[in-house]
């Protein structure tokens, strides 16, 4: 089994009426106990608002000095949102848990394996 990323991409602006919202939300929480089910559950969580990130990096002096920086480290229409691991056998699979992921959340879904 390989872990994969399913990565939600929200877009930048209003949220959606609060209906909407209570029934995404029922939907996302009604996919992670499918996921717990099938023992395909590894972690899931949202994402406050890109305006919450700190960038942290290495400074140009080799690595003593670190900067941060307020914001996010790109500046786009859409931002993650949240983040889902899952166990899947294949791409395929993992693909399949992307699609319901995108059913359950409306918005786009990224599939990535990790590495190793």
């Amino acid at each position: 089994m390989t872990q994969y990323l399913l990565s939600v991409i929200q877009p930048v602006g209003e949220r959606p009426a609060p209906e909407a919202v209570a029934r995404i939300g029922a939907d996302v929480a009604a996919f992670h106990e499918e996921l717990r089910a099938a023992g395909a559950w590894v972690f899931a969580g949202g994402l406050h608002g890109p305006e919450s990130a700190t960038v942290v990096r290495v400074g140009g002096d080799g690595g003593q000095e670190v900067l941060l920086t307020d914001g996010p480290w790109i500046e786009a229409e859409e931002h993650l949102g949240g983040v889902c691991v899952v166990e899947a056998a294949d791409l395929d699979a993992a693909l399949e848990r992307g699609r319901e992921a995108a059913r359950a959340t409306t918005l786009p879904i990224e599939v990535r394996p990790f590495l190793g």
